[in-house]
């Protein structure tokens, strides 16, 4: 999913440090080097012929700009800045917002994260350094360590995940989004391998989307080097949106479940379940992405488009 960052001229801070970011041809070269991975500190100076210490302070002018994210992991020789791109796009606008333009809040949840769940094999979870726990066994599915997975898989069942309920008080929803990388649950991989997948929001059936397969004939663009071939490597990026006229799944129509049937402001939390039903006609299971898997650089995202 791109990464889009909207600004007017009324927020005078924010466009003036995005306009400060760009206005190095080095800063244009980092951003498009860390595309699709992270890298660190070194492996960019490496990369580009420009000395370490110039890299860190360009890394810090783009991370003022909220264009890059910088998380410090162990490494072999102390500390590792692992340096992420955040935004693909930037939208500027002449115009400063009012109350008769939609708001957004969104938020990206680990598909580790979840509080309920039902699987069943093949199963499991993996992470940046391999498997999490032991396949097939749904213990596994308890571990503190799934908070770190970026890949889930389940030959059938669900998985539920709570989010923040982000509406203002007082404030109108307009549209509530999901977006994901998602595909089947085969043995290894198949390409040809159907399954109805369901999405329910709040206890309310939202759609049932066929995905056409679990795909593994390629390696997926972000994979670690420990997940081999031969097993699934990356999905179909999902996106569904509810709003004042029913659900959308990828801009198709699947139900007329609206908007104001499924946000009830006095819940703390929004209820996302990702199943396939027991009367399902192809129950082929399903593979979660995280950002650290697949093609797409992103967890679990929900959107929240509303009018104060």
């Amino acid at each position: 999913m791109a990464r889009i960052v909207d600004v007017d001229v009324g927020n005078k801070e924010k466009l003036c440090s995005i306009c400060k970011a760009l206005s190095v041809p080095a800063r244009i070269d980092i951003l498009k080097l860390i595309e699709n991975k992270g890298m660190s500190i070194s492996e960019i100076s490496e990369r580009l012929n420009i000395p370490q210490s110039s890299v860190t302070f360009h890394i810090k002018i783009l991370e003022q700009a909220d264009m890059v994210s910088v998380e410090e992991r162990p490494g072999m020789r102390g500390t590792l800045k692992l340096c992420t791109r955040k935004t693909d796009y930037i939208n500027i606008s002449a115009y400063q917002k009012n109350s008769d333009i939609n708001e957004y809040r969104s938020v990206e949840m680990p598909v580790g994260a979840y509080f309920d769940f039902n699987v069943m094999p093949t199963c499991g979870l993996a992470g940046e350094q391999g498997i999490i726990g032991v396949e097939d066994k749904m213990r596994s599915f308890y571990l503190p360590e799934r908070i770190k997975a970026g890949l889930l898989w389940t030959a059938g069942g669900f998985v539920k995940y709570r989010f923040p309920n982000l509406l203002p008080l007082e404030a109108k929803p307009c549209k509530l989004m999901f977006t994901m990388e998602i595909c089947s649950e085969a043995p290894n991989y198949h390409e040809d391998w159907k399954s109805d997948i369901t999405f329910i929001v709040n206890g309310l059936e939202t759609g049932t989307w066929r995905s056409g397969g679990d795909y593994g004939a390629r390696r997926g663009r972000l994979n670690p080097q420990v997940w081999e071939a031969g097993s699934t490597q990356y999905g179909v990026m999902l996106g569904i949106e509810i709003n004042g006229d029913g659900t959308l799944i990828n801009g198709k129509q699947y139900s007329d479940v609206k908007i104001d049937m499924v946000l009830q402001e006095e819940k703390p939390y929004i209820e996302f379940e990702i199943c396939n039903k027991p009367d399902a006609a192809y129950i082929g299971g399903f593979n979660l992405f995280g950002k650290n898997f697949g093609d797409y650089a992103q967890d679990i995202i929900m959107g929240l488009e509303y009018r104060n």
